[in-house]
């Protein structure tokens, strides 16, 4: 056939060939996103806590009604050792009398912060109870250069000696002199506070306590005051008579009445009371407040650290005759046994003990102090000296202790007190 006679060609239509499209990538969910910032915070706590390499062993909480010193278990240190042993511990705030006479169901352990308390809780335990007292801290004055040094001036309080001419942080209390200034209703402009300050302060010469119906720290000064005001000696523990009152011949009670007046009720939690003596506007809520000393040498050795110096404004007063708080973490069952055991075993948590201003026990002894002091000299605060007066202020027996604090404190019934 002729080119020119050829039909047209028809060129066959081309199909379209789509390429597959990519799948769409979906958004996570809001609450997959909001969980990122915290599952983020939990790998970084695994690595620094050395657990990174088992991060699905289990961890235990272990709760526990705890007073002031709670603030150990609060510390983040703490809680890193702690968790490196797969606890972590939840922390139910409670006064010390308080923890004794309420209910503790539910609960792995109890700490409270002395021993009348911790009498009262192992008393009402049905179980071999297995418990730790790993350090003490004595009972102390938190006060202010210009009011202890108005104090020694008056001969109620001495100065500890110090090399290399520092101001000395501490001064030795003698309390039977000091109750008797309470007594007389003596103001602090009465005694010469205004010739040693640029203020005045013509308010009564008293001290700042937490509530005695629940702080362990209100509840030893207590006994501190009825053991001065009975001769040095421990309220009589008579049975209390039917219809029994103060003045009626009740020695417990006589004692009681005499107290009452010498002590200032303000109902705070000791570690809150500490916090408002450290706080800038300390001097103006109280010039004495009732602390630890723990709470005092852990402040100076971070003051020292902020500000390569002592905080020489604040001073402790050390009150003769003396009294040392005994904490005691008590186990509730299993998961508590375990936590009461690293208390009494783990060197890491007795150094960050010490590193908390406590007075460490090792091997059994009532205290030892000599690490502690090591490690004050060690970041440059200045270590308390030991007053020659060694008297101590026995406690009244858990009765007569009981009916003291009910008296001073006018306390509501147990089981039904406040959570200070």
């Amino acid at each position: 056939m002729p080119e020119h006679a050829r039909p047209p060609s028809v060129e066959e239509p081309r199909l379209a060939t789509r390429r597959p499209a990519a799948p769409r990538r979906r958004r996570p969910p809001r609450h997959v996103l909001a969980a990122l910032p915290l599952a983020l915070a939990g790998l970084l706590a695994l690595l620094v806590s050395g657990n990174a390499l088992r991060p699905f062993e289990r961890i235990t909480t272990i709760d526990g009604k705890m007073a002031s010193k709670s603030d150990f278990f609060k510390d983040p240190e703490v809680r890193r050792l702690l968790l490196k042993h797969g606890i972590r511990v939840e922390i139910h705030r409670l006064g010390s009398r308080g923890i004794a006479t309420q209910s503790l169901a539910g609960m792995d352990v109890a700490f409270p912060s002395g021993q009348p308390a911790a009498r009262l809780i192992m008393q009402r335990q049905e179980r071999t109870v297995r418990s730790a007292r790993p350090f003490v801290t004595p009972l102390v004055l938190g006060t202010f250069r210009e009011y202890a040094q108005t104090l020694a001036a008056a001969g109620v309080a001495r100065p500890q000696q110090v090399t290399g001419g520092e101001d000395t942080l501490y001064y030795d209390l003698d309390m039977r002199k000091f109750l008797r200034l309470i007594e007389e209703r003596k103001t602090w402009n009465g005694i010469g506070y205004e010739k040693r300050s640029e203020r005045s302060n013509s308010g009564r010469v008293l001290v700042r306590t937490s509530s005695v119906c629940e702080s362990n720290a209100a509840g030893t000064y207590l006994s501190i005051l009825a053991f001065v005001k009975n001769g040095n000696q421990p309220p009589g523990t008579e049975p209390r008579r039917k219809g029994a009152a103060a003045g009626s011949g009740d020695p417990v009670l006589d004692v009681a009445a005499e107290v009452k007046p010498l002590i200032n009720l303000q109902g705070m939690a000791a570690d809150e009371q500490a916090d408002s003596y450290f706080s800038d506007e300390g001097e103006s809520i109280a010039p004495v407040s009732l602390i630890y000393e723990h709470q005092f040498l852990a402040h100076q050795v971070a003051h020292r650290e902020r500000h390569q110096r002592q905080d020489t404004r604040r001073v402790l007063l050390y009150p003769s005759p003396q009294a040392l708080t005994e904490p005691q973490l008590i186990s509730l069952g299993e998961d508590g046994d375990r936590l009461t055991d690293l208390m009494e075993t783990d060197e890491e948590l007795r150094q960050r003990a010490i590193e908390l201003g406590f007075r460490v026990r090792f091997s059994g002894e009532n205290g030892t102090s000599e690490q502690l002091n090591a490690y004050l000299r060690d970041h440059r605060v200045q270590v308390p000296v030991p007053n020659p007066d060694q008297t101590k202020a026995d406690a009244p027996d858990l009765d007569a202790l009981e009916r003291i604090i009910n008296h001073v404190g006018s306390c509501p019934p147990a089981g039904k007190g406040g959570t200070s």
